[in-house]
């Protein structure tokens, strides 16, 4: 697995192009926009100004990782001598001790949200200021997401299958497709399922959505409470940092969960605070698969559907949760579809009581569609009821789903896994290389790439205190809620 392209910037400081866990993991990232047209224009052209950099190689356009080489062998991002690379650097390492590499190469679209200030005006979310109305307003978003994101993984999973190398030959409760991939028959994201990945740490972790400020003093909790299998571990090896604390998590991003509140952070400032002092500013969908048909991962009308749901879940009412907060039947339909989504006759829980997928499905299309249709009034066209239309065939035939299809292609071309997921992954270079970038948007990435270079070494010659005081310096600035 080679480096991080020095032709893509440094990976510390570049606004638009990073990388995730590993150094041959990217990230992609664009602005914010106020149109799914605008936004996915500026995606396009960071994948083509990408993709035109990277030589010989590729964008490999499935969330399942290809062939990976030894754990030892897989490539921990890098970032530069400065303490807030090193950060970065050793809480990746953190996450090698605690969870293995193969697992962190995992990929998916995330996807955020915010909604104007004048939104929040006219809801009852209740609040004594502008930005408490946003906070529990985003919070009965967040609540009303949990209860209904497993029709996100039924309408958008496109995970079913595994190549063998990805899991060392072992199944595990997988079955076999072919010779050379793993599957289960109704899956429709293994990405998103427990596959290979059990940690009694964050499975006893319980955060609350009720409200932001238990939210944040279990989240608080779970950041300063040791645990004795990381202490084992220790912080060092060999005199080298191996992760930044023995506790539950290192650090708040750590925590892994289908949507996050979100506010921008700045340097040695903890998210967790930052929430604490100004509060929620939007929220991070993060259980879309990477979509393999897409040259960019994603398909306008994903996008479109997404802004209606979201819409839909920031409006519709929203009961706080029984149980401390944590609701446990919104944990187990996830877990259920993702796994068995395609399953007929599937049946989930919705309040205490039975329900079909298949009618819970067509319910939730039909309570959708009214704010489809105010996102078309408001932007002049029928981009939004047009993608609504196209899920609700999904809802009415399950082979039309992402998951199946997949299986389907698989089966009727005789191609495991791999083999197709790299046939895509070229088309779609193909693509991307095609055309290339205007001169005048080719400049202004050049720019940016050049510039965090720049930064990057501001920041490395900017420092004057050793990484050990960094940390401690980070620790601190988490405040108790």
């Amino acid at each position: 697995m080679t480096p991080h392209p020095r032709a893509l910037g440094s990976a510390l400081t570049h606004p638009h192009i990073t990388t995730d866990y590993s150094e041959a993991l990217l990230e992609l990232i664009t602005g914010t926009h106020d149109s799914t047209e605008s936004l996915l224009q500026e995606l396009e052209q960071i994948h083509r100004y990408t993709s035109q950099k990277l030589g010989d190689e590729l964008i490999w356009n499935q969330s399942m990782p290809a062939l990976l080489p030894p754990e030892a062998d897989i490539p921990i991002a890098w970032y530069g001598t400065s303490n807030t690379g090193m950060l970065k650097h050793v809480y990746r390492r953190g996450l090698a001790e605690r969870y293995g590499k193969a697992m962190q190469c995992i990929a998916g679209v995330h996807y955020n949200f915010s909604l104007p200030e004048a939104f929040w005006e006219l809801t009852d979310a209740g609040g004594a200021t502008l930005q408490e109305r946003q906070n529990k307003g985003y919070l009965a978003l967040i609540r009303n997401f949990t209860r209904y994101s497993w029709l996100l993984m039924y309408l958008f999973g496109a995970s079913p299958a595994v190549s063998k190398g990805f899991m060392g030959g072992r199944p595990g409760p997988l079955q076999e497709f072919d010779a050379d991939t793993f599957y289960l028959p109704y899956a429709t994201s293994l990405r998103m399922s427990d596959l290979g990945y059990q940690n009694k740490a964050q499975s006893d972790l319980q955060l609350c959505y009720n409200d932001l400020e238990t939210f944040l003093e279990r989240m608080y909790a779970a950041v300063t409470t040791p645990w004795p299998a990381y202490e084992a571990i220790g912080t060092h090896r060999n005199g080298e940092w191996i992760q930044l604390s023995g506790n539950i998590l290192q650090i708040e991003n750590e925590y892994y969960s289908n949507i996050r509140p979100k506010r921008t952070t700045g340097r040695c400032e903890r998210p967790a605070t930052a929430l604490a002092e100004r509060g929620v500013q939007y929220i991070e969908v993060r259980c879309l698969d990477i979509d393999h048909t897409s040259p960019i991962g994603i398909a306008p009308e994903t996008a479109c559907f997404m802004d209606a749901f979201l819409l839909f879940c920031a409006a519709e009412p929203s009961k706080l949760f029984p149980n401390n907060g944590f609701c446990h039947d919104s944990h187990d339909n996830f877990s259920l579809v993702v796994k068995e989504g395609r399953k007929p006759g599937l049946v989930l829980i919705d309040q205490n009581k039975p329900k079909s997928l298949a009618d819970w499905s067509q319910e939730l299309v039909e309570r959708i569609a009214p704010y489809a249709a105010l996102l078309d009034q408001a932007y002049g066209d029928s981009r939004y009821t047009a993608a609504l239309a196209r899920q609700a065939e999904k809802v009415r035939d399950v082979e039309q789903t992402p998951s199946a299809r997949l299986l389907k292609t698989l089966r009727d071309q005789k191609l495991s896994l791999h083999d197709y997921s790299l046939r895509e992954s070229l088309a779609h270079r193909d693509y991307l290389n095609a055309q290339p970038l205007d001169a005048a948007t080719l400049e202004r990435y050049e720019a940016a790439t050049q510039a965090s270079f720049v930064e990057q070494k501001r920041l490395e010659d900017g420092d004057t205190e050793d990484f050990a005081s960094y940390v401690a310096r980070y620790h601190a600035a988490l405040k108790r809620p």
